[in-house]
């Protein structure tokens, strides 16, 4: 709990950095698991929202929530057993840097809550990006996706799309 609280306090007060040149962004990936989830999962799904505020020309920060969901491959191996939906909820802090007027590198850095099923634990989250921007307010994204915790890692390589409105 008291990571989530941290976190939280650290995107709060992200918000308060030159509110009067912030955008909001929403977009959607979709990604192939890999690392401890890998066996049990067979596709992530992901949805996000972020608002950065602009300290540069160049460099963006803000804060960023995310819905991330990995669905559970059906009969394993052939033991009949099927495995479950595994769901978070990233809070992070995002970083973009405009390296030219079509590519884009950042990364986000926090905490992903487990959702489901409800004995889930939470991790650390991170999220390497790299995006291409198509127009002023479209951006195709490539990632990876890791929640870190005790060794153990769930992750994946995904691409998406990201929306200026």
């Amino acid at each position: 709990m008291k990571k989530v609280l941290f976190i939280a306090v650290v995107v709060l007060g992200l918000g308060n950095i030159n509110a009067q040149n912030g955008s909001f962004n929403a977009g959607v990936s979709i990604g192939l698991p890999t690392g401890d989830i890998s066996n049990s999962s067979s596709l992530a799904i992901s949805v996000e929202a972020n608002y950065l505020f602009e300290i540069s020309d160049q460099f963006k920060v803000g804060p960023s929530i995310s819905y991330l969901h990995y669905t559970g491959k059906k009969d394993i191996l052939g033991s009949g057993f099927d495995a479950d939906d595994i769901s978070f909820l990233p809070i992070a802090a995002a970083a973009r840097f405009a390296a030219s007027e079509k590519f884009t590198f950042g990364a986000d850095l926090g905490y992903g809550i487990g959702i489901s099923p409800d004995d889930i634990e939470g991790a650390f989250y991170y999220r390497p990006m790299i995006g291409y921007n198509i127009s002023e307010k479209v951006m195709l994204q490539a990632t990876y996706t890791g929640m870190s915790k005790e060794g153990s890692t769930i992750s994946n390589f995904g691409v998406g799309a990201m929306f200026s409105l």
